[in-house]
């Protein structure tokens, strides 16, 4: 399937509803178990609390770790392909966000899209929705 702007978006169900679903029920259960407990199961429900933050904060940081260094490579990428197309590397202005929506627009278009971007200080939507002729990216995680 040819990838485009209503499709391009990649969510992992397991990932992305179940787990962090799993994560705030179990976070809310043990807050509810820590309220509800008897002096005698204080600690165990304070651990078990503590387990579930532990869990939920490790959740997102493994993808806020995981998004930030795909970030990092979008961007030498693109910089990287702004130089061979244009002999100068990417306005250091534009924002993470711009050159992440860049990345999907063709080479014909890519150099003058990253000065309209910049210029008319476009969010990543407006990028995305200005290509023209949309290059895949079928690599990313």
């Amino acid at each position: 399937m040819a990838q485009n702007y209503r499709n391009h978006w990649r969510y992992i169900p397991l990932w992305h509803y179940i787990t962090p679903t799993v994560l705030l029920a179990i976070l809310i259960g043990s807050i509810m178990n820590l309220v509800n407990a008897d002096p005698a199961a204080l600690y165990s429900a304070s651990l078990i609390l503590a387990i579930a933050a532990l869990l939920f904060v490790f959740y997102w940081y493994a993808r806020s770790f995981a998004l930030r260094a795909q970030d990092r490579a979008i961007r030498a990428e693109e910089n990287f392909r702004h130089f061979v197309l244009t002999g100068k590397p990417l306005d250091p202005q534009l924002r993470m966000s711009q050159i992440v929506a860049l990345r999907f627009a063709s080479d014909e278009e890519f150099p003058i899209l990253a000065r309209r971007a910049l210029d008319e200080k476009m969010r990543s939507r407006e990028i995305k929705l200005a290509i023209r002729e949309w290059k895949a990216d079928y690599d990313r995680v």
